[in-house]
């Protein structure tokens, strides 16, 4: 039987090589978006749902499916507010974990970070660490937090100081060996094809660390 996947976040880099990757899997007959714009040239499989992620609940009629995959996230330099800035990347992905146990979904992929800490002093850590918490207490069948380091990918946007920072971390990331490959940087392409894989698997781990992701994601079992 196919299946429905929802994506939160398709527009980002992770989640749009996600939605392709889900686009051309078989498996899946209707991936749903749901945004606050629509994605234009996107094939009839792909349904779009636009509105204010901020209130997700408006979108509990269509939030149907067999899998939730939250991509959804921001940064300091997009979003200095520290309110708005908890309100994406902790209150967007609890919300969807907690609609996806109202409408009896049982899969919950969600794209977190390496060093989330809900007792961290570190706003960022705190945050993903506090959203990894409470996404867990939904008690979802099969919940997978991943925990990517530093993503790398083209980017359509143009950050030139990120670039160079990530070019120089290329060069010296093969020092990085045993407890320290972890901090290796984790390829956007890699989540996604991760996130697919652990969607469609048995495993009971719920949290995918970046080295993890990676050896998943190059597993062709």
């Amino acid at each position: 039987m196919k299946k429905t996947a929802i994506i939160i976040g398709a527009s980002g880099l992770t989640g749009n090589l996600l939605l392709q990757l889900l686009i051309n899997d078989q498996r899946y007959e209707t991936i749903k978006l749901f945004g606050r714009k629509k994605i234009e040239g996107l094939p009839l499989k792909v349904k779009q749902y636009t509105g204010n992620l901020f209130e997700l609940n408006s979108f509990k009629v269509h939030f149907t499916g067999d899998e939730v995959y939250c991509c959804i996230g921001t940064t300091a330099k997009k979003t200095p507010d520290k309110t708005v800035y908890k309100a994406i990347d902790y209150g967007i992905p609890v919300n969807a974990a907690k609609l996806a146990k109202e409408n009896k979904i049982n899969t919950f992929l969600v794209v977190s970070a390496l060093g989330a800490n809900a007792e961290s002093s570190i706003f960022y850590n705190k945050t993903k660490g506090e959203m990894e918490r409470d996404v867990l207490q939904q008690n979802i069948a099969n919940t997978y937090i991943l925990q990517p380091s530093i993503i790398g990918g083209n980017r359509n946007e143009t950050r030139i100081a990120e670039k160079i920072g990530l070019m120089v971390f290329k060069i010296i990331q093969p020092l990085f060996l045993g407890k320290l490959k972890k901090y290796r940087i984790t390829e956007a392409k890699d989540i996604a094809r991760a996130m697919v894989k652990l969607a469609n698997s048995s495993t009971t781990e719920k949290i995918i660390t970046s080295n993890q992701i990676t050896k998943i994601s190059k597993n062709d079992n």
